[in-house]
């Protein structure tokens, strides 16, 4: 096309034209007689090879008044289908958007049946115009057969990905430490007024779902161990067990994971549409670091929610450890207040407390990370709050599995 293509520009609705003309199937050869279509156009195709492999080359300039004959000569030289197809466009000097609309449709239609059409060797400006015009289904065959890898390429792919996601949370976490420093140095910089709405989200928006569960656990909890505890006459000891297992482990677990699905997603979900949009950016041209605007509030509010949410699920938990313990093992509710108060230590709470405090601070990190390295549209998007989620309820069971090993090593 040249050096002047490169300042064409088509209409926005002509972007989206398509031939109007009927464009007969591929189910057998257009022409007939002996009359050469392509004797009066600006365009040449050449087919080359056949059976498994077909090459179509095609030459010279691709325009809307020869987009009739150019729909019935691919599909004349398509005819029968061939296994593979592929059409070169090297020497293409020009392609409107008539034109690529037609290869679009042959290409589509190939690709239902099973046979999809590949555009290789296309110029800078000619391929521009494709990608303009190529859809789910053809995209497919604009990109290069896939290449069988052995099992030592890809266990060396797949180490050049981890350490390269590795690196990706070092340099995260880095970043998210000097945000620190300079958020000690100049509270300022840092948006208190959106770590308050981050709260409320987090915090009060989720009571209902926190109470609900939390109380049902404890219920169940008490429920299945009632009939071991029978049979020792140790009905009382209802009440250690629900309220130690919830003050220590399952209060700070279960919230964090409600958190998780709740929040987590969104906070990922969020940053991600922020970076695919290139909002990040933005933020960067106007000279705001996104992690003291973005991540460092998010960290805070899920920092500090989540204990209060832990305490909430502990005491509503134990709440429906009573209810079992008055209806099934014939508890008075002074009883099992008493026993809980006594069974209860300081210690228990405490550690529960830092629990979902580290808890907190992991969901928030780890669903921004992946927010802000989103990349690939509206899909990209979805399979980065997928992987938030996924990693954050992974490292959640690691860490709580590694405290639990901590404070009793601790003898705590």
């Amino acid at each position: 096309m040249g050096r002047a293509a490169s300042r064409f520009h088509l209409p926005i609705d002509f972007l989206f034209w398509k031939p109007s003309i009927e464009l007969p199937k591929l189910c057998g050869p257009p022409f007939l007689g002996n009359q050469d279509p392509l004797a009066a156009t600006a365009f040449d195709l050449q087919a080359h090879g056949g059976g498994k492999l077909l090459e179509v080359e095609l030459a010279g300039r691709l325009e809307l008044k020869d987009c009739q004959t150019l729909s019935r000569a691919l599909r004349a030289t398509l005819h029968p289908l061939p296994e593979r197809c592929r059409v070169n466009m090297a020497k293409v000097e020009r392609l409107d958007g008539a034109a690529a609309a037609v290869l679009m449709e042959v290409s589509v239609e190939l690709c239902a049946q099973g046979r999809p059409l590949e555009f290789i060797s296309a110029p800078p400006d000619v391929q521009a115009i494709l990608d303009i015009y190529y859809t789910d289904c053809a995209q497919a065959s604009l990109r290069a057969a896939p290449v069988r890898q052995g099992i030592f390429d890809q266990i060396g792919r797949s180490t050049v990905e981890l350490w390269r996601q590795a690196k990706e949370g070092l340099d995260f976490l880095g970043e998210m430490l000097l945000a620190l420093v300079a958020a000690v140095r100049k509270p300022s910089s840092v948006q208190w007024r959106g770590t308050g709405t981050l709260m409320e989200k987090a915090g009060a928006d989720g009571l209902p779902i926190v109470v609900l569960l939390g109380f049902l656990v404890g219920l169940t909890l008490a429920y299945q161990s009632s009939n071991q505890l029978k049979l020792y006459g140790a009905n009382l000891m209802v009440a250690d067990l629900v309220t130690i297992s919830l003050a220590r482990e399952l209060g700070p677990l279960l919230t964090a994971i409600i958190v998780t699905g709740r929040s987590g997603a969104a906070f990922a979900a969020e940053i991600g549409t922020m970076k695919v949009s290139e909002e990040i950016d933005a933020l960067y041209t106007l000279g705001i670091c996104p992690y003291r605007y973005l991540v460092f509030p998010r960290v805070l509010a899920l920092g500090f929610i989540l204990p209060l949410l832990t305490i909430l699920a502990d005491v509503v938990g134990s709440a429906g450890g009573l209810v079992i313990g008055v209806t099934e093992l014939d508890l008075t509710p002074a009883a099992y207040l008493a026993e809980t108060r006594t069974a209860l230590t300081l210690w228990d709470v405490t550690s529960g407390l830092v629990k979902s405090l580290v808890f907190g601070i992991v969901i928030a990190l780890v669903c921004c990370h992946k927010g802000l390295a989103a990349r690939g549209g509206a899909e990209g998007v979805g399979r980065t709050t997928t992987s938030a989620v996924v990693t954050s309820l992974f490292l959640l069971i690691v860490l709580d599995t590694a405290l639990t090993i901590l404070f009793h090593n601790m003898r705590l």
